[in-house]
């Protein structure tokens, strides 16, 4: 179970999130507008947040980048009204981990929360080492040489299925069931975007190559 925060300035959204998230078993906190969610978050002991994204004042967007400009930034899991695929795409690439549209089931959203919270539990624990990229899994740390990696919790799952397979192609579905859920519906855009931003944080030469209506593979010396 995790402190959850809840980033809506809807009472009859919000109310009913955060009441089906404590029955799960979280902590739960709501709050109004992103300066405070910015604040809560800097206290330390977030481990998810759920960000409408039409919040007065800073939008769920812009508060999404700066929380991932923090180190060790909590899960997002973004909420919109609008369904654009251009909207969507703003979401990913401002750093959430996941994206839902509005109207949403409250199942739907539990579900989405549970997988985002999820830590491979059954995967080794060990450092895995691939070249001059190296994690610490028990710790959640990456680094390229000597510089540490700031990733997001999805980043940092991405990256060590790639090195566990270094050299070989991961399949898209593969790499969708370990790092975001197993029974996942929704559109791979979301891997696409994360790879992305993964491949920006790891810097050159590029290590990860895609493999075209395949997957991906990360490169091994």
């Amino acid at each position: 179970m995790a402190r959850v925060l809840v980033v809506e300035d809807d009472a009859a959204i919000a109310e009913p999130l955060a009441r089906a998230l404590t029955r799960e078993g979280h902590d739960v906190a709501w709050t109004l507008t992103g300066e405070e969610a910015l604040e809560q978050v800097a206290r330390g002991d977030v481990g998810l947040v759920v960000l409408d994204v039409g919040l007065p004042g800073i939008d769920g967007v812009e508060v999404c980048r700066r929380l991932r400009a923090q180190p060790d930034s909590p899960a997002v899991l973004m909420l919109t009204a609008r369904s654009s695929e251009l909207d969507e795409v703003l979401g990913l690439d401002a750093g959430a981990d996941d994206y839902v549209t509005k109207p949403f089931t409250l199942a739907v959203l539990l579900a989405r929360v549970r997988a985002l919270l999820r830590r491979e539990p059954s995967a080794p624990s060990g450092p895995l080492a691939v070249g001059d990229v190296h994690v610490d899994r028990a710790a959640r740390r990456a680094w390229r040489g000597e510089r540490e990696l700031e990733l997001s919790p999805k980043e940092f799952d991405l990256l060590s299925v790639l090195l566990e397979h270094a050299g070989r192609v991961v399949r898209r579905e593969e790499l969708m069931e370990r790092v975001w859920d197993v029974n996942w519906w929704g559109s791979t855009k979301t891997l696409d975007v994360h790879v992305g931003w993964l491949r920006r944080k790891l810097g050159d030469p590029p290590l990860i190559t895609t493999v075209r209506g395949i997957g991906f593979r990360l490169e091994a010396p």
